[in-house]
């Protein structure tokens, strides 16, 4: 869809969602599911208690007219979902952990998957126990179908909005996912994935009972969720294959790292470190890499030279395809 015209889409979408949020008395996230739910239920307006009432119902029902007539790609209505959310996050400012995963960190998943996971014949299964508004797993599921891979998700939150946000995209967008509303570090009824993927929330686990069961236990404080999480969806993935998560920078160097390499040691291999740029954080504290991890088992063994990459910017495309080219050539000699 032109740029022109996803514009046009956006603001019609922007002025439903703000009639159905003054007609709820409710916040925009939650106007936006309701928006979106009409939508999947062509375009019918749902009304529960002469909520909305007839005014309301009477502007929305162009919108929505003019809404059904668009024809438009599932990458460009996540794109649309993302512009959404970002513009509802500017009034409603969500904690740090609920925001979303900027395309740009999306593109990068899906480029490491592509070239981890070259066989299109084979179907893939990405894992996010993570998943909160799902953009970063719609970003990989809509991009690999787009690049001709039989791709299905599995989505894990305890965060019941976030959870029906992604659920109503996922309608929208026509992915194959699969999403269970619970703590994702609770035991899981899913069958093993190909790759594990998270945007992981930085903090402490506060159940200490159940992080006792993890190797990166810290015994004299609570334990990281980011850590516990990373072991926890390494167990999902069969022997031999990836996780991909976005983690602080100084992952390493931090607290309860002694725990961590534990684990690391143990369990899988750590086969790169991509550190992002600078210009996406707002400060030191907040600078995150990617962490590349293969599970032990399989055809997997660690490779011999761990990558150690950083990418200077997103904004220049041949700074990108260096890095591209970088990661390629050390596939090749390492990690084939």
């Amino acid at each position: 869809m032109l740029p022109e015209k996803i514009e046009e889409t956006f603001y019609l979408h922007l002025e439903a969602i703000q009639l159905l949020q003054q007609a709820m008395a409710s916040s925009f996230l939650d106007a936006y599911i309701e928006h979106v739910e009409n939508m999947n239920d062509q375009y019918q307006i749902r009304v529960i208690d002469q909520t909305p009432d007839e005014p309301t119902i009477e502007k929305l029902a162009p919108i929505y007219a003019k809404l059904s007539q668009v024809e438009i790609e599932p990458e460009d209505k996540r794109k649309l979902s993302q512009l959404l959310l970002l513009k509802g996050t500017q009034t409603e400012p969500l904690q740090a952990n609920h925001q979303l995963t900027p395309d740009g960190i999306g593109f990068l998943f899906v480029y490491l998957i592509e070239q981890l996971y070259p066989n299109k014949n084979k179907e893939l299964t990405v894992l996010d126990l993570t998943v909160g508004m799902g953009n970063l797993l719609a970003t990989i599921l809509t991009n690999l179908s787009l690049a001709k891979y039989t791709v299905k998700g599995i989505g894990v939150d305890n965060d019941e909005t976030l959870l029906a946000i992604a659920a109503a995209n996922n309608q929208w967008v026509h992915t194959d996912l699969s999403l269970f509303h619970q703590d994702g570090l609770q035991d899981l009824l899913i069958e093993p994935a190909n790759v594990a993927i998270g945007d992981l929330p930085i903090g402490y686990y506060p159940i200490d009972d159940k992080a006792k069961q993890f190797k990166v236990y810290a015994p004299h404080e609570h334990t990281y969720a980011h850590h516990l999480l990373m072991e926890q969806a390494m167990k999902y993935v069969h022997a031999g294959e990836f996780g991909i998560f976005l983690v602080p920078s100084n992952l390493l160097q931090s607290e309860q790292n002694e725990y961590l390499k534990v684990w690391l040691q143990e369990e899988v291999y750590l086969q790169g470190i991509i550190q992002l740029p600078d210009e996406l954080f707002r400060n030191e504290h907040s600078r995150k890499s990617i962490l590349l991890l293969q599970k032990r088992g399989g055809n997997a063994q660690q490779a011999s030279q761990v990558l150690l990459a950083r990418l200077q910017t997103l904004k220049n495309p041949q700074k990108i395809a260096e890095f591209f080219k970088e990661f390629a050539q050390w596939q090749q000699q390492y990690l084939a």
